[in-house]
């Protein structure tokens, strides 16, 4: 009867030890102000797939937990971004940052927490000389992604 019990607990610590293995803990650099803007990333992230995510608002670092297989750290910066906060690897649409509450618009960076500049095909949001807009986002046609450096387009 032991041998039962012990070979149940060591099959129940065999499943618990699997499903801890898939489980991940990431550190994402997130823009935001205030303890609104720490109530919409951690549900953001949560909505995203996080088990767990805690952000500093003084470090500006989002640590989140999560099943590898259910999201990915990419997920979570994407649905971040979706709520109106930049992330290191995904800027936000002015859209959905203009959508924050006052106190919750951060300053933006032109380059936005080491993200690559993207370059606009959308010609009529651009200005007239090519040069590149507030976003970092270059103003040429067929411009390739980090054309922009020091507010100007660079020659292709």
């Amino acid at each position: 009867m032991k041998a039962k019990y012990f070979m149940l607990a060591l099959l129940f610590a065999g499943f618990s030890f699997v499903s801890f293995a898939k489980s991940n803990t990431d550190t994402i650099k997130v823009a935001g102000n205030c303890g609104m803007c720490k109530g919409h990333i951690e549900k953001a992230a949560k909505d995203a797939g996080a088990t767990s995510a805690v952000w500093d608002k003084e470090s500006k670092i989002l640590v989140v937990e999560y099943d590898a297989a259910k999201t990915s750290n990419m997920d979570i910066q994407k649905k971040v971004a979706a709520a109106g906060y930049d992330t290191q690897d995904v800027k936000a649409s002015d859209k959905s940052y203009n959508k924050l509450d006052k106190c919750c618009q951060y300053e933006r960076p032109n380059a936005t927490m080491n993200m690559k500049a993207s370059c606009c095909k959308d010609m009529e949001n651009c200005s007239k000389d090519g040069c590149c807009k507030s976003d970092m986002s270059c103003c040429k046609k067929d411009a390739e992604a980090d054309c922009c450096k020091d507010g100007k387009c660079k020659t292709m």
